[in-house]
């Protein structure tokens, strides 16, 4: 068995790696995370996952079933840390998956993949609880900055963390962003982290969030038509289903935190796409008490972002 096959059934065990390995890990990861487009390209079949926030054990259930990476391809689509107790081993478990087996995960940027972000819900201090210094948060924050900003689906469905922006209406305006750097306060690479769409919005409109915009059915019919894409699949927000299809299924957010913040008693989602794009949502709940480990504290409150 090879070193990283080692640590990956370390980290099935929720169980953290050396701070030495994390190092070396994010350092391969950068590697080939550098390689990849701004628009990612993703081929059928892929699994679509929404945030995750930490959940390790919720993970685990997640891939009790969608399947195991390589048999089934995946597409995160960000917020993998924060809030949950297990950031650390949940992010480092999904990294080496996508060192060992590159072209069967897809990692995309979420807005709680920012140094600002983690340092006030919950992964910079658990980093620092499990570690004894703010290395391993370095070393992660700095992969951060490597990941795709989005991606697309047999160039018919475009995944993204939040949403759309005001400054971009074409897929090649994505991939010009020089996305390698902390998460702007605006701008197009802000928006695609932050947006929303929001029925009552005609067009653009302010966001509660404080960052990216809500954005209306308008909008998103003017932006897949413009780029000859199917529909979009984000993440970002909190469905109590699991998934929420918007604006005639022109964009589908799909969530896959269950029982969010422990507390929340939602569902949880995956979108499993066939060969042929056809579309099967897998509902899920929250693993059982009897499967979890114990936490060492409590997650952050305020589930907004």
């Amino acid at each position: 068995m090879s070193d990283l096959d080692r640590q990956i059934e370390q980290l099935k065990r929720c169980e953290p790696l050396k701070e030495y390995e994390v190092k070396a890990l994010c350092l391969k990861a950068m590697e080939i995370l550098v390689e990849e487009s701004n628009v990612q390209r993703v081929d059928a079949p892929v699994t679509i996952c929404g945030d995750i926030h930490g959940q390790f054990y919720d993970m685990k259930e997640l891939f009790k079933v969608g399947g195991d990476c390589p048999q089934t391809n995946y597409l995160f689509l960000g917020d993998f840390v924060d809030r949950g107790f297990y950031s650390v081993e949940t992010f480092l478990l999904l990294l080496a998956l996508k060192v060992r087996y590159p072209d069967r995960i897809t990692l995309i940027r979420g807005n709680h993949e920012s140094r600002q972000i983690t340092q006030v819900y919950g992964f910079y201090d658990e980093c620092l609880r499990k570690y004894g210094s703010v290395n391993v948060w370095r070393y992660c924050t700095d992969i951060f900055d490597y990941l795709s900003l989005s991606a697309l689906i047999e160039n018919r469905i475009f995944s993204v963390h939040g949403g759309l922006s005001p400054a971009i209406s074409t897929l090649d305006q994505i991939r010009t962003i020089d996305r390698k750097q902390e998460v702007p306060h605006d701008g197009a690479m802000c928006d695609l982290l932050w947006s929303d769409p929001e029925d009552i919005v005609d067009g653009w409109g302010l966001s509660p969030r404080g960052a990216g915009f809500l954005f209306g059915g308008n909008v998103v019919s003017s932006f897949n038509h413009s780029n000859s894409i199917d529909y979009i699949c984000r993440a970002h927000q909190l469905v109590m289903e699991g998934y929420k299809w918007m604006f005639n299924n022109q964009i589908v957010t799909v969530w896959s935190a269950p029982n969010y913040c422990y507390r929340c008693g939602n569902v949880a989602a995956i979108l499993e796409l066939d060969e042929n794009l056809n579309k099967k949502f897998r509902v899920f709940e929250a693993a059982s008490q009897d499967a979890r480990g114990v936490p060492s504290k409590k997650p952050a409150p305020d589930y907004f972002l």
